[in-house]
């Protein structure tokens, strides 16, 4: 169905010439009262927003590990838990957030999540004033509960206010924007807070934009879904009861491998991103250099992510986009764990950086689609919630293990770390190695019907042919 305004497109208009005289199918009727609205794109703007605002607040620190630690009187690794807090909270609220979108709706949901970003981010703006780790941790917390009720939306909004041919893009663009907040926190941070005493100054920067982004949420998103559905899927759409979902997901192989390998991604991804100013501190780069790449990162990964929504919600080529570009970020990634261990190689590095972060990141809100694909009619947050827990258990463990292989080096020359020098070399291998072992296990076992698709086709196959009987079979979409 091609877009449209708040008003109804010529497709949508009823003949009426013969005096209501002709007769529509049931399924015809729910076809005909598809519609699109303008709204659409407020609502998507208010999710970005949460987004981009809650990824400034979960990487604040990592790109100023070391000015942190000393304006807070506390050690690097113990810096690296106002990031990893994000995953341990993660794990166990994020099944009450699913429960949550699918029964109460995306509306209170999201308010919710405004309100705990806000809370989070004034919390830690007192434990500067005033420097007290546990008190910044508190805000990191607050902000972390808030995580997964921003960050499981995007699937659902988009099957609900966006019509089938522009999903992968809504979804692309929702869930770009929380990368679009760490790229932020990778380039303001170094900025702003170059100095250890420049940290509560940083605090504040980020804590202003989460009080008008929670005024907006509360009084600018009225409803959880749109008056009249914008698609066939969103017309049918009876999901399972939440734990029946639960059960239906356990029982399918094609949604285990996708659980496994892409949680895997994305605990390499966290793990890159919170890291990279450690790892790349050894060998003499700077933290500006440092954010630089993690900048890089993010925003070829954007770029690809828009192109390969593009792509996909025009040739529904899901399962192939997602190995392609799978392979070609293990690649990316084992390149990464070589050339960050060499010195004076900044163009080798951005590089790679460009690559693992264009063929990585893109492969996100693809998968996220993927999973609704293959588990439908699942509802959408249940299906992708379960994969971003996943990630956030497959993170902590990564977090740990990579943190663990690190050993420490008597002196380095080269070393721009502030407190003890650490290598890094037998974590990366170790790294490239998980994610090369996903890639292929995601290739080699990952095959699904797209069951979403096909159920649209379907309903639009009846509703065109109200003459064919109801025992009549239409062949599925393969």
């Amino acid at each position: 169905m091609p877009a449209g305004g708040d008003g109804w497109t010529p497709s949508q208009e009823v003949d009426a010439s013969s005096g209501g005289s002709r007769t529509v199918n049931s399924e015809m009727k729910k076809l005909v009262a598809l519609r699109v609205y303008k709204r659409r794109w407020f609502v998507l703007l208010l999710l970005c927003l949460l987004n981009c605002s809650n990824g400034t607040i979960w990487l604040t620190f990592a790109p100023v590990a070391d000015q942190s630690a000393q304006f807070l009187g506390v050690t690097s690794e113990q810096i690296n838990w106002l990031s990893l807090v994000f995953m341990v909270v993660a794990i166990p609220v994020s099944f009450g957030t699913t429960w949550m979108l699918e029964t109460l709706g995306l509306r209170f949901t999201l308010i919710l999540g405004a309100w705990l970003n806000m809370l989070g981010g004034f919390v830690r703006v007192i434990g500067a004033v005033w420097p007290s780790f546990p008190v910044v941790m508190s805000g990191q917390t607050l902000g972390a509960l808030a995580q997964p009720l921003i960050i499981f939306t995007p699937t659902k909004l988009a099957a609900h206010w966006f019509p089938d041919h522009q999903r992968a893009t809504a979804n692309m663009i929702a869930s770009m924007s929380n990368p679009l907040g760490i790229l932020l926190a990778n380039i303001v941070s170094p900025l702003v807070a170059g100095r250890p005493q420049q940290i509560p100054p940083l605090l504040l920067v980020y804590a202003v934009p989460t009080g008008l982004i929670c005024f907006l949420t509360t009084f600018g998103l009225r409803s959880s879904v749109p008056p009249t559905p914008p698609s066939v899927s969103a017309e049918l759409s009876c999901s399972e009861p939440f734990l029946s979902g639960l059960k239906l997901l356990l029982k399918n192989r094609s949604y285990l491998v996708l659980l496994v390998a892409i949680g895997s991604g994305l605990a390499v991804f966290t793990c890159v991103s919170s890291l990279l100013e450690q790892i790349l501190c050894v060998h003499g780069y700077s933290d500006d250099f440092a954010g630089l790449c993690g900048a890089l990162l993010i925003v070829s990964g954007i770029v690809g992510a828009g192109l390969l929504g593009f792509y996909v919600d025009r040739t529904k080529n899901f399962i192939e986009a997602t190995k392609i570009n799978m392979s070609f970020t293990a690649l990316s990634g084992i390149a990464f764990s070589v050339v960050s261990l060499l010195p004076q190689q900044k163009v080798a590095i951005a590089a790679v950086c460009s690559l693992f972060g264009f063929f990585g990141f893109s492969i996100y809100p693809v998968a996220m689609e993927l999973s609704v694909e293959c588990s439908y009619p699942v509802g959408e947050a249940t299906s992708t919630g379960l994969i971003f827990i996943s990630g956030q258990i497959l993170s902590v463990l990564y977090m740990v293990l990579l943190q663990g292989l690190t050993k420490p080096i008597a002196s380095s020359l080269l070393s721009t770390c502030g407190g003890a020098v650490l290598s890094w070399k037998v974590p990366l291998l170790v790294m490239s190695g998980l994610c090369s072992f996903f890639t292929c296990f995601f290739v080699i076992f990952f095959h699904t019907r797209y069951r979403r698709l096909e159920a649209e086709e379907d309903a639009t196959y009846r509703g065109e042919h109200a003459d064919v009987p109801a025992t009549s079979e239409r062949p599925l979409l393969a």
